[in-house]
């Protein structure tokens, strides 16, 4: 069964549900070996279903699925009242209070992360990579975490496995964009040699935007997707191999 990560500051919140899934305790097979969720990856949809009711039934959920959007690495956060039906919705973060409703994202080396007030019972899940932790995916999930009652000094926030910078080479035009929207991200860089390329810190990055907005505390987890094949699945290792496809590890939360 599942055995999943989970963040100190959000274990022992009252009435919360939380977890950061590696690839440990799934069906799947293959290139997609263990607990495959994406619903997107080319793996038998079968064993995709069953590892995401693996998830459900892990977190208590009232529903043997998991809700998890359509990403398109932007900041539309949305909230869920109930199971999507029809298409899902275009976003990268999901926003509820409903009890025993699993919310979840997927990644592969992005950054996942996980909210919760366990005063007002909200909780949410956003995918941050690069282009929606610039776009202001954290900051749309929180406002919207406050929509549904949640006060910002109350909102505990997690970041999950996301590649490390060491894994993480970038172009310089990377660079310079980060650069030119604020010249503090400099600390984010680092070039392994002087003749190397830069090297982004995205979970340090996510982790920094989250402690500027005033939530009660951030943790961040000291893990890279890339680095431990074992437990992650990761798109630039499997890019650098050339293989077909690649899995995608879901990061879920609940109010039990």
């Amino acid at each position: 069964m599942p055995r999943p990560l989970t963040a100190p500051n959000l274990d022992g919140l009252a009435g919360i549900r939380h977890g950061f899934f590696t690839r440990e305790g799934g069906v799947s097979t293959g290139l997609y070996a263990g607990l495959n969720c994406g619903l997107g990856s080319k793996d038998d949809r079968a064993a995709v279903l069953e590892n995401r009711a693996r998830v459900a039934r892990h977190l208590g959920a009232h529903e043997p699925v998991v809700l998890t959007p359509y990403q398109v690495h932007g900041a539309e956060a949305v909230v869920a009242e109930a199971p999507f039906t029809g298409d899902l919705p275009k976003a990268d973060a999901i926003v509820t209070r409903t009890p025993g409703l699993a919310i979840a994202i997927l990644t592969a080396d992005c950054g996942p992360v996980l909210f919760a007030d366990p005063e007002a019972k909200v909780v949410a899940a956003a995918h941050a990579g690069w282009r929606g932790a610039v776009a202001g995916i954290l900051e749309s999930t929180i406002a919207r975490m406050e929509e549904l009652g949640a006060r910002r000094d109350c909102i505990h926030a997690a970041v999950g496995p996301t590649i490390g910078q060491s894994a993480y080479e970038v172009g310089e035009d990377f660079q310079q964009t980060l650069l030119g929207l604020d010249p503090r991200n400099a600390a984010f860089f680092m070039r392994p040699a002087p003749a190397a390329k830069p090297h982004f810190d995205l979970p340090a990055y996510i982790s920094r935007r989250l402690q500027g907005v005033g939530i009660a505390t951030v943790h961040g987890l000291d893990t890279c997707t890339n680095r431990d094949e074992s437990k992650f699945f990761s798109f630039r290792r499997t890019t650098h191999r050339q293989e077909p496809d690649y899995g995608r590890q879901i990061s879920a939360i609940v109010v039990a």
